[in-house]
């Protein structure tokens, strides 16, 4: 119904010819907090400048041209320097369960970003250790956004980098050859934990004697080199890590559509550096090693080759770059790396430019840290969250809860706790604005109360049990008159289309995760407030226990959980 104030504004505005940017127009209007100020608002304080009038005078002479209002409203109203729009909530209802009705898993899709192509890389991990909950968030931001530009009409190349050579590889590399003793992963060791043994193992043992790390970096050059032993030992070990992120992806639910690796593309980002030392762009030093200097920036002075000629990451990130354009002709490039590489991403953007590379829609999806009751997880110390691990421990968790509830087989308790546990995790992974920093409590993640992802998966339960408990076919049927708690709820489901609009435009699936909340703690409201089977109402709130249950289902499509019909 935004849309619909957006137009009466828009053409007012025009009858008094007055010329103002569409999105200035739409991003003014406003739901007021209370309902007796209108469903919707236009302040006209924004106009002030252009029309050189007070704010309350040109309500009025917008509210004059609009005339008599459409029947979409009950009424339209000044207030001072607002505009207030009330809804024809009946017609709302019945207009809104209408559409929901048929629709379906399409209520809530428009098509404004039908004209891009978008390339989302995550989670790029290192193959020295496996993921952790670092990466669960990560991969479920990435996730989230590939779903919700796609609900607007993008087309998305889901790609991954995997990280599978350097420094960090050839300390696992080194550790293994030291103390591995042939050690192999089975039965109760997955592959790349394994692998994330030796880093730890190494990282310790570096602490007693530093002087290891150059063992580390001379094994780096015996790989860049095309030492046979160094080369079959690393692919042995990066088969173990690459094995095991596969099966975490699958179990998380995520499948890329490209998958990238360095190994197969550092050389042509050296390439592309050597071109630039030519060109005078970068600089390179007496011991080989070539720096770009940003300092007018801000930036410092950044590395892009070490000295004995190796890569750094910086060197394969900008020949990617280049890769992914060429490939897929994508409009938008959108890494989701952590906060602690921003430098690294506004390095990486000035490089492409001084290089000449054209390339558009470059964004660094940065996000916050994902912290323990603990502390700060350290990769090297071995206080990781392996994801693995979380998963498993959060599926037992929500087993117990559901054992205590319902007898059910022990297959369908490993069913219904697996999905809980991912809807737990990502749900409290998504919550809170990519931005900013996280402290994860597995156990508030899986409670069924609360603004949790196994309370949205109840509320859903909930709806599906009053449905089939009816013996009667859900039709749109109005109630001569609406209860608040059914207004309110109606209201709130015509927000969706809206609330996807406003997620894609600013990258953020918190807004997703927060309207599902908020829609489920309305419906819960609707349903202990008032019977739905055996009322003089019950078709009426039948239709919206469905509406409320596909828009739901929607919702949280976008953030990348699954439904249970019963919890």
């Amino acid at each position: 119904m935004k849309e619909e104030v957006f137009k009466l504004i828009k053409k007012s505005l025009g009858k008094l010819k007055v010329k103002v940017d569409d999105e200035k127009i739409n991003s003014s209007i406003e739901i007021p907090k209370e309902y007796s100020k209108g469903d919707y608002a236009f302040p006209c304080f924004v106009l002030a400048g252009i029309m050189k009038m007070p704010p309350h005078e040109i309500a009025l002479e917008i509210k004059r041209e609009m005339g008599n209002h459409p029947v979409d409203f009950e009424n339209i109203e000044i207030d001072g320097p607002y505009v207030n729009f009330f809804l024809n909530r009946k017609n709302l209802a019945f207009e809104t369960i209408k559409k929901i009705k048929k629709e379906k898993d399409g209520f809530g899709k428009n098509s404004d970003g039908k004209s891009e192509k978008t390339m989302i890389e995550f989670p790029s991990p290192n193959t020295n250790k496996p993921l952790h909950l670092g990466h669960l968030r990560n991969m479920a931001i990435g996730e989230s956004l590939s779903r919700i530009s796609e609900f607007n009409g993008e087309k998305i190349v889901r790609a991954n980098l995997n990280n599978d050579r350097g420094i960090h590889i050839c300390k696992s590399m080194l550790a293994y050859q030291k103390w591995g003793k042939g050690k192999k992963p089975g039965k109760g060791l997955k592959s790349d934990h394994l692998v994330g043994e030796f880093y730890v193992k190494y990282s310790k043992h570096e602490k007693e004697n530093p002087d290891i790390e150059k063992e580390a970096h001379d094994l780096l050059g015996k790989w860049e080199n095309g030492d046979k032993e160094t080369i079959k030992l690393w692919e042995k070990m990066n088969k173990w890590a690459l094995d095991g992120f596969k099966e975490t992806y699958e179990n998380f639910g995520i499948k890329h559509d490209k998958e990238y690796f360095e190994n197969k593309i550092y050389k042509k980002g050296k390439e592309l550096i050597l071109e630039g030392v030519k060109k005078g762009v970068f600089q390179q030093l007496e011991d080989g090693s070539i720096k770009f200097d940003l300092k007018k920036e801000g930036l410092g002075e950044k590395y892009l080759l070490r000295g004995d000629g190796t890569s750094l990451y910086i060197t394969q990130d900008i020949y990617l770059a280049y890769l992914k354009q060429k490939e897929f002709s994508i409009t938008k490039s959108y890494y989701v790396v952590g906060n602690e590489q921003e430098y690294h991403f506004k390095v990486l953007f000035r490089v492409l430019e001084e290089l000449g590379i054209q390339l558009k829609g470059l964004k660094h999806l940065s996000y916050g840290m994902v912290n323990l009751p603990e502390g700060k997880m350290k990769s090297r110390e071995g206080t990781v969250v392996d994801a693995d691990n979380l998963i498993n421990e959060i599926e037992k968790l929500s087993g117990k809860e559901i054992s205590k509830r319902e007898k059910i087989s022990a297959k369908e308790v490993e069913k219904r706790s697996h999905l809980i546990a991912l809807a737990g995790i990502k749900y409290m992974l998504l919550k809170i604005d990519i931005g900013k920093n996280i402290l994860f409590n597995p156990k508030e993640s899986i409670s069924f109360e609360g603004n949790t992802g196994p309370y949205l998966l109840y509320s859903y339960a909930r709806a599906n049990s009053i449905l089939k408990k009816s013996k009667k076919e859900v039709n749109v049927n109005l109630s001569e008159k609406m209860e608040e708690k059914e207004i309110n709820l109606t209201l709130k489901l015509s927000e969706f289309p809206e609330v996807v609009k406003r997620s894609y435009k600013s990258l953020n699936p918190s807004i997703i995760a927060n309207y599902s909340y908020e829609l489920s703690k309305i419906f819960n409201e609707f349903y202990h407030a008032h019977d739905v089977l055996g009322s003089k109402e019950e078709e009426f709130r039948l239709s919206l226990v469905d509406s409320f249950k596909q828009v739901l289902k929607n919702s949280l499509y976008l953030l990348g959980i699954d439904v249970l019909e019963k919890m």
